[in-house]
């Protein structure tokens, strides 16, 4: 006879404390909109500031909520090696921001006898430094922002548009630990050049355009030292080129509907660290974007010597072009030698040959340069025009500006002359002066950002604690973004 005991009760379903919260937000919902309805001087920006507001709390628990339970599920091996930690110390907390506001994790931390030091696997896991006290996507938030503006009104505008209060002088720390990291994120990445994701490459050939130039800032170097280098007769240099590099295929060049030309899809490369670190990160960028499969190279530049040296050197083969903006610049000084002050006459002087050099032949320009030169005395002009005629003469293969337009490729480098005013948007502000640390960083954290193909992992890896760092390729092999 089997005996049957009273029936047991399940024990009732705890509610989770933000549930709580989620229910009284719910309750109060429908008095706030009453209540924003009658208010005559309120507009819809209020009652989205209030009902933010009040759901920044419900958030936060559940954010802690979260982050708690990934802790306790978090097995206690050491993040770097993988080995089994010991000596554990469980119910460790740590607090620290997030984009709704300060949580507290308590985890489990151990000593691990391969690397000899103490680990919380769990940090590892939510994405949290070992020095930096702040959730990745505040990291995200203090990177971007201090790339766009100075720390000074980034920590304002953080605060006013995120409610994450974090004084200048933290977002600088944390803005100057990012730009680390993202300069060996992008050593990474260029030692492993990735194909965009969300991007096929072609199976049929392609054009890759490659555009090359530089842009200068001001470095305070040697601070301090300026009259004593003027004594010694060094006159102190503040200003220094950052390399900079496009590249995109030609089949990525449209235009909006209303016959805007624009580039839908291209890579950058800029650098203070040298004309040969430039070489190196414009050449990883378009192996990245289909360098290995392009039908044809083609460089175009303002004509300074380093430019085609490193295109010889990095994209051997490739086609070379001047820049048909430059080049017309450089008629224009042999039209000024010539007619001095009168515009009405260098205008009917040059415009001819501007038309003949982009719609006909090169040959008859230089030709033209050569005749010119043949019926001047010697003097300030004709030392101007046999100048520009031997410039016209260095660059003669370059010149093929009829041929280019048939084939339908870009006549000038108008995107890297827009990049390169672009780019010192953030490093030429009233009083600003860098050091090359500090530029090259945040070179570094805006170039990230405007590779579109790399922005989702390097995001993800920026943003990752200081272990994942050790596991990046392994990373890399699991997006499916294969070495090519």
């Amino acid at each position: 006879m089997e005996l049957t005991g009273p029936a047991v009760k399940p024990a009732p379903t705890a509610v989770p404390r933000w549930g709580v919260t989620a229910a009284c937000l719910a309750a109060r919902r429908e008095d706030q909109i009453e209540a924003f309805a009658c208010a005559e001087p309120e507009n819809l920006g209020h009652l989205e500031t209030r009902l933010a507001e009040e759901s920044r709390e419900l958030l936060r628990q559940a954010s802690e909520a979260g982050a708690q339970k990934k802790a306790d599920a978090t097995p206690p091996r050491c993040p770097h090696c993988q080995r089994m930690l010991t000596r554990l110390k469980p119910g460790q907390p740590r607090s620290f921001p997030t984009r709704f506001g300060e949580v507290t994790v308590r985890r489990t931390r151990g000593y691990c006898p391969r690397c000899h030091k103490w680990r919380t696997p769990a940090d590892a896991a939510l994405g949290l430094a070992d020095t930096a006290g702040y959730s990745p996507a505040v990291q995200e938030m203090t990177a971007l922002l201090a790339s766009k503006m100075p720390v000074s009104e980034a920590s304002l505008v953080l605060e006013r548009l995120t409610g994450v209060k974090l004084p200048r002088a933290t977002l600088d720390r944390e803005a100057r630990r990012q730009g680390e990291r993202a300069l060996e994120l992008r050593r990474t990445l260029d030692a492993r050049p990735v194909a965009p994701p969300q991007l096929e490459l072609p199976l049929e050939p392609c054009q890759l355009i490659l555009q090359i130039d530089a842009w200068n800032i001001r470095e305070r170097d040697p601070w301090g030292q300026s009259a004593a280098r003027r004594q010694k007769g060094e006159e102190p240099e503040r200003w220094h080129w950052v390399y900079t590099g496009t590249c995109f295929r030609l089949d990525h060049r449209a235009q909006t509907a209303g016959g805007r030309p624009v580039i839908v899809e291209r890579g950058f490369a800029a650098t203070r660290e040298g004309i040969d670190a430039l070489r190196e990160q414009l050449h990883a960028e378009a192996r990245g974007r289909g360098l290995g499969q392009a039908a044809g190279v083609l460089v175009i530049a303002d004509g300074a010597v380093w430019t085609w040296r490193r295109a010889d050197d990095r994209f051997p083969g490739a086609h070379q072009r001047l820049d048909f903006y430059h080049a017309v610049q450089h008629l224009a000084a042999v039209g000024r030698a010539l007619c001095g002050d009168d515009q009405a006459k260098l205008n009917a002087w040059l415009k001819p040959l501007v038309r003949q050099l982009k719609n006909e032949s090169a040959v008859k320009v230089i030709r033209h340069l050569e005749e010119v030169l043949a019926t001047l005395p010697a003097g300030p002009a004709a030392a101007a025009v046999r100048t520009e005629g031997n410039h016209f003469h260095e660059h003669h293969a370059r010149l093929d500006y009829r041929a280019a337009a048939r084939r339908g490729e870009p006549l000038g480098s108008g995107a890297i002359e827009a990049t390169c005013r672009q780019y010192p948007c953030r490093f030429k502000r009233p009083g600003q002066f860098w050091s090359r640390t500090g530029d090259e960083s945040l070179l570094g954290l805006e170039t990230l950002w405007r590779n579109r193909s790399k922005r989702a992992v390097a995001l993800r890896l920026l943003t990752s604690s200081s272990s994942s760092w050790s596991r990046i390729a392994v990373a890399l092999g699991a997006l499916g973004l294969a070495a090519r």
